[in-house]
């Protein structure tokens, strides 16, 4: 199995035995963005830098013998209607197209507390409204596992993101069936 299609139980796992280091993870992750992204449309914005920068801080950590946290180390994908300081959030709209944020979102702030590395903001409907995923200002996100079929919305870039193992997990929201939609149709677990 490629470390891109591990489960989080399972990167975690690894990780404390030391079979593989936070930085392989998220170049793996990192490395199935390049290959498949332009036809799955999934990401709108790839953080790689900062990415492996918070990677090899918690490398850093277990390297000193600090046991790793469930979700330390562990890639993530944030959908882009959740606020990432210092990065854009357009919402998937050309009205927000500028906008970077200037805050993190609580479940972001708690994610970097528990050492998630953030690989990138994923696309969604805009403004969260929408059903099917077509309906981003800057691109169309595709079903991975059939590209002529919708990955459902509005969480369609972290759905389609995690079935198409361009990340471990990813975060999601949920108002009228945004995430329970699009983890139906790709074929993951949506909580």
């Amino acid at each position: 199995m490629r470390l891109n299609e591990l489960t989080i139980k399972e990167a975690h796992e690894g990780l404390k035995k030391k079979q593989f280091s936070s930085e392989e993870l998220t170049r793996a992750c990192l490395a199935r963005i390049k290959e498949v992204d332009d036809k799955i449309g999934a990401f709108l914005t790839v953080l790689e830098k900062d990415a492996l920068a918070q990677a090899k801080a918690v490398d850093k950590k277990i390297k000193a013998g600090v046991i790793p946290g469930s979700l330390e180390g562990v890639p993530v994908a944030v959908k882009d209607n959740m606020l990432v300081q210092s990065v854009k959030c357009t919402a998937s709209s050309r009205i927000l197209e500028n906008y970077t944020a200037v805050y993190d979102a609580t479940v972001v702030t708690k994610l970097k507390r528990a050492g998630a590395v953030i690989l990138g903001k994923t696309c969604n409907d805009e403004f969260a409204m929408g059903s099917s995923g077509e309906n981003c200002a800057y691109k169309v996100t595709r079903n991975p596992h059939d590209l002529e079929r919708v990955p459902g919305g509005s969480s369609s870039g972290s759905a389609a993101a995690v079935a198409a193992h361009e990340t471990i997990y990813a975060l999601g929201s949920d108002t009228g069936g945004s995430i329970r939609q699009p983890a139906a149709l790709c074929g993951v677990v949506g909580l």
